[in-house]
């Protein structure tokens, strides 16, 4: 796997490839970070308004941007110093918040007071308590001697979970990545709590490093990039945050050709655009988003001409489908609820190959993906976490802002 950093029409694109096609991108405008907000940002907020029917707060947590805290999840925020000291959340309250998803269309960013602190193997929760270990970690052992390891830092005032990739790192090197977490815990709790309203605390990395962070380090073998200031960004933060991976970091050679050419960037995101999505047995997918979901419907195309068992054939465009769907949600950063409109199966054994096979292609998308069920009409719902924008809404909002510059 190599993760791709390179600029194009104002944009700074970063791309995971496997080496066939490009799996996922994601795309920053050009611009210095006091420019943006990034989701991971921490921030000492002021509530604004209480909204009871909708168990919610709004908060100005930078100057003029106000966020949606849900206080569903019951987390009680960390309080600045000479705040009441009760669970309550109430307008007045100056709280420490963190950016968990970014604005989409008319909905405001959505805080939380249940603060990540993330390292490439441990993150370390503020407004939670224990220890955890990731699901995809199945070994017995391997999540025995984790929870052994993380327990050894338990403290009431934070949790501890281990990440999918702290399978198979050494003891040591967990131990160093935790006493670094804690170290911005305490500046975080010790420190942010007599600061002013609207200060940023900590400053999650753009995109484009975060994904150097969240990408597997077993998984990535080489981090590529065409850009001189690029590349001097990808160093610094390596030597910092992750000096083990430093000699994947590679500067693309022009020799070889451009980077662009080579992995055929630019036609991936016009195709991951558009609404088809052509198959190789002649189906195709129609993708469209909506204000409230997302519809994927599987058609036959060129598939079933003269065809004779057309069940049959039925059968093997849906897993084919299955595959696709999975990649383009990854590839095109589709979020929240997707219904799928496979081609309908009279065989019971069919249906469930299908869903099995949809199950085991989403499982390896690192974003939260779950295939929920099949309805009565034969729908099949998936849930997929929200986080960043769509790659649409990240290229549209990117293109209108350099519009409105050019006109300014």
């Amino acid at each position: 796997m190599e993760l791709l950093l390179t600029k194009s029409d104002h944009k700074i694109l970063s791309m995971l490839s496997d080496g066939k096609r490009i799996l996922q991108v994601h795309a920053e405008p050009e611009q210095t970070k006091e420019d943006k907000i990034f989701v991971g940002d921490i921030y000492v907020g002021k509530v604004r308004n209480v909204v009871k029917n909708i168990n919610a707060a709004f908060v100005e947590f930078a100057k003029g941007q106000m966020g949606y805290l849900s206080l569903a999840d019951k987390v009680v925020p960390l309080h600045t110093a000479g705040g009441r000291g009760d669970d309550r959340v109430l307008i007045g309250d100056e709280i420490i918040v963190q950016v968990k998803r970014e604005a989409l269309k008319t909905k405001p960013p959505a805080l939380s007071g249940a603060i990540d602190i993330t390292g490439r193997y441990v993150v370390l929760t503020i407004g939670k308590k224990g220890c955890n270990i990731s699901k995809k970690i199945r070994d017995k052992a391997v999540r025995s001697r984790l929870l052994e390891i993380l327990g050894e830092y338990e403290d009431p005032g934070y949790l501890l979970i281990a990440r999918t990739n702290s399978a198979g790192v050494a003891e040591e090197t967990l131990r160093e990545e935790i006493e670094a977490l804690l170290k911005r815990y305490e500046k975080i709790t010790q420190q942010g709590i007599y600061r002013q309203p609207f200060q940023c605390l900590e400053q999650a990395p753009p995109a484009y490093l975060a994904d150097i962070r969240d990408g597997y380090a077993e998984q990535i073998e080489r981090i590529v990039t065409d850009d001189e200031q690029l590349y001097t960004q990808a160093e610094t933060y390596l030597k910092e945050y992750s000096p083990q991976e430093q000699d994947k970091l590679v500067h693309w050679d022009l020799k070889d050709g451009k980077l662009d050419a080579v992995y055929n960037v630019t036609r991936t995101i016009e195709h991951a655009l558009m609404p088809k999505v052509w198959l190789k047995s002649g189906a195709y997918l129609v993708i469209q988003p909506t204000e409230a979901l997302i519809s994927i419907d599987v058609n036959t195309g060129k598939a079933v001409s003269k065809k004779k068992d057309v069940q049959k054939t039925f059968a093997k465009i849906n897993l084919e489908a299955a595959g696709e769907i999975a990649v383009q949600m990854r590839l095109r950063n589709l979020s929240g609820i997707i219904l799928v409109d496979f081609i309908d199966l009279e065989d019971k054994e069919d249906q469930k190959k299908l869903m099995e096979c949809l199950r085991q292609e989403v499982r390896k998308d690192p974003v939260q993906t779950t295939v929920v069920d099949m309805t009565k009409l034969g729908l099949v719902e998936i849930t997929r976490k929200k986080g960043r924008k769509s790659l649409y809404e990240q290229i549209k909002e990117i293109e209108t802002k350099q519009s409105e510059r050019q006109g300014e």
